[in-house]
């Protein structure tokens, strides 16, 4: 966004649509910028303040870039909690970047707001600050602007050593398949949001940034589990143009499964439920008792589920017979469930 020709705001941060009188009345957006939003920079050359901000990588490292666009409705209930909230829009990038094994540095963040409410945009910046301060990234621009309903879009970037990014073309054949944590509790509040720890994995999921970092060298392809088991899989069996065989019952699960009894809805929350943030990677048979000692020094289990064959890019699910399973594929904004 260019200067106005009547004053010139010094930064990238603007709120749209207001007059004058407006703005004495509500928060303007300097307001909104210095409280909630600007933050010391510990790893850039020029932040929040200017036209653009200015980064340096260290040298031998590349840059990954991820973006994501959260809409209310869409992706969130209208009145989802700010806090909550805050976290979840910084998680879901800092989660594509783990993926790639990109350590975090920077973000930017987009919002549209109906209003500037000052308990909402503390509560939001709370959430988005303690994520980014335990990941040491650094905020370093953005826009704001009035809509219809609150839409957010972040954009984050990371630094990976030169060579050792993990690719979804990656994959080969005889590797083995592993997932990070438990999958299906985040696809499972959406039915059954009574339960605790599922409600907090659909709101607050934890980003597996570490890991993606411990795995570099170690695993071949990688991606973050955003859409279900089934259908990013099967983005790495495309890209990597291989096959993959996966046993249902090795897929680590919610206990809380066990109590509500329903076999559909499980199936259907493992394999194809979505907002899940674990990884899903292959990895060479002789690098099992690596991983299984990674995931012990994490305290994070980390499963071997299948294998990665030569041949078609298709996914097999087969259950505790050996037989064939149906499941969904992925979510498609523009098309529905697969």
């Amino acid at each position: 966004m260019k200067k106005s020709p009547r004053r010139r705001v010094p930064t990238k941060w603007r709120v749209a649509g207001r007059t004058s009188k407006q703005q004495d009345r509500r928060l303007n957006e300097f307001e909104i910028i210095r409280r909630f939003f600007d933050r010391p920079p510990k790893k850039t050359l020029l932040g929040i303040g200017d036209d653009c901000a200015l980064l340096r990588p260290d040298a031998g490292l590349e840059l990954a870039v991820t973006t994501d666009l959260l809409i209310e409705g869409r992706h969130f209930l209208a009145g989802a909690e700010p806090r909550a909230l805050g976290h979840k829009a910084l998680a879901v990038n800092l989660s594509d970047l783990a993926a790639m094994g990109a350590a975090p540095r920077w973000a930017t963040l987009a919002l549209g707001l109906p209003a500037a409410d000052e308990g909402w945009l503390a509560a939001f910046s709370a959430g988005f600050f303690a994520l980014a301060e335990r990941h040491g990234l650094d905020l370093i621009g953005g826009d704001t602007t009035r809509s219809a309903q609150v839409t957010i879009a972040v954009t984050a970037l990371g630094e990976v050593p030169s060579g050792v990014a993990m690719y979804r073309a990656s994959a080969r054949a005889d590797d083995d398949i592993w997932v990070s944590g438990e999958l299906g509790s985040a696809a499972l509040a959406l039915t059954h949001p009574e339960i605790g720890t599922a409600a907090t994995r659909l709101n607050e999921p934890e980003p597996r940034v570490e890991l993606g970092e411990r795995l570099r060298g170690i695993a071949h392809a990688a991606i973050d589990i955003s859409d279900g088991l089934a259908g990013d899989l099967a983005h790495i069996l495309e890209r990597s143009r291989v096959g993959a065989l996966v046993d249902y019952a090795r897929i680590p699960r919610a206990a809380a499964f066990a109590g509500i009894g329903d076999a559909e809805l499980e199936r259907d929350c493992v394999l194809s439920g979505g907002d899940d943030y674990e990884l899903a990677f292959t990895a060479d048979g002789d690098q099992r008792a690596a991983l299984e000692a990674l995931g012990r020094e994490l305290g994070l289990a980390l499963t071997r589920i299948g294998t990665i064959e030569a041949g078609a890019p298709r996914l097999v699910v087969r259950d505790a017979r050996g037989a064939p399973m149906s499941y969904r594929g992925a979510y498609d904004h523009f098309g529905g469930n697969a």
